[in-house]
């Protein structure tokens, strides 16, 4: 029998209505369209409105959607990966509250925090349970309600994130296509340039912290673009160097959105043609978990079965990876 692989068989992603343009934060904080723009590539992103909604309702329509172009029903699935970085709750998992919300009875599953690099690391830890015959269909979701941990009285980091929710089904493959390799790294030392102070069980939520505003995220952004810019053009270049691929062999390159300058780092750096790179930065921001699984939806028409991808990313904690794979159809 040929080796089996985990192949993505289908995609879906789901950004909220409400559209946050740079003129509007022009009004909120001392920023300006022409700086946001110069700086990171944004131009406007999405947020998450109404009161109660959290990640999973983004979820929700993403996995449907998914599901209905699979022609499969929820009870199918296996297992359920929910990379987030702002779940629902502090417990129970968001994935077991989606599994709730689309009916997936028979899925078990569990968050991973792995910041915007989630994605990544639950492709390649859901491509383990298809490759060693456990499961037969595991659904990656990724999302985040960033919006929920934004000050928006700190014009650094209010301009750059956005909300937004992405899925994808592995199965198994036996023709070579899905999931090829992965080189996922992470550095604890990162902590101190990106982070949320309060909440944790190290400084628990108080009265204090509250006024404090500890509970907004919070990052040294000279100090994490540098980290970025390198390590995730030299991790992507190290997976293509480890396969014997070329920057001819890569059909599409799909980098997290965290801010262009990153983006051209790492098409530079792996040789790619920047035609190549999938950016829809300019329209969503950062979406954190959810920027690769949003760029594989919006691209999927333009992807042909056995086409050579490259996804890469780079998160807070420090995290950061880039993944092979192989277009299934």
């Amino acid at each position: 029998m040929n080796k089996i692989h985990a192949a993505i068989t289908a995609v879906n992603g789901y950004v909220p209505d409400y559209i946050l343009t740079n003129h509007e934060l022009e009004t909120i904080v001392d920023t300006s369209d022409e700086w946001i723009v110069t700086r990171t590539g944004i131009k406007e992103r999405r947020i998450l409105k109404g009161e109660g909604l959290g990640t999973s309702d983004m979820a929700v329509p993403a996995v449907n959607g998914l599901l209905e172009k699979r022609g499969i029903g929820a009870d199918e699935i296996d297992l359920i990966i929910f990379c987030t970085t702002t779940p629902d709750r502090v417990f129970p998992a968001t994935a077991n509250i989606l599994a709730d919300k689309i009916g997936a009875k028979n899925a078990w599953g569990y968050d991973l925090q792995a910041t915007c690099s989630g994605f990544l690391f639950g492709l390649a830890t859901g491509s383990q349970f298809i490759e060693s015959g456990k499961h037969k269909k595991v659904l990656v979701v990724a999302g985040d309600k960033m919006s929920s941990m934004i000050d928006y009285q700190d014009r650094q980091t209010c301009i750059i994130f956005g909300d937004g929710c992405g899925a994808v089904l592995l199965e198994p493959n036996y023709e070579g296509n899905g999931v090829i390799d992965s080189v996922l790294k992470s550095d604890g030392s990162g902590v101190q340039f990106l982070h949320q102070k309060a909440g944790g069980s190290v400084k628990p939520t108080s009265h204090e912290t509250i006024d404090a505003r500890e509970h907004y995220l919070y990052q040294e952004g000279q100090a994490v673009f540098k980290f970025a810019v390198t390590n995730m053009a030299e991790v992507s270049a190290e997976v293509m160097e480890r396969n014997n691929l070329k920057a001819d062999d890569i059909a599409w390159l799909v980098p997290h959105q965290a801010n262009k300058r990153i983006i051209d780092a790492t098409v530079s750096r792996t040789g790619i043609d920047p035609e190549k790179a999938t950016i829809n930065i300019e329209r969503y921001g950062n979406t954190t978990n959810a920027t690769l699984p949003l760029c594989l939806w919006e691209w999927e028409s333009k992807f042909k079965k056995g086409d050579n991808l490259i996804l890469a990313a780079f998160g807070g904690g420090f995290t950061w990876g880039a993944l092979y794979l192989k277009w299934a159809y």
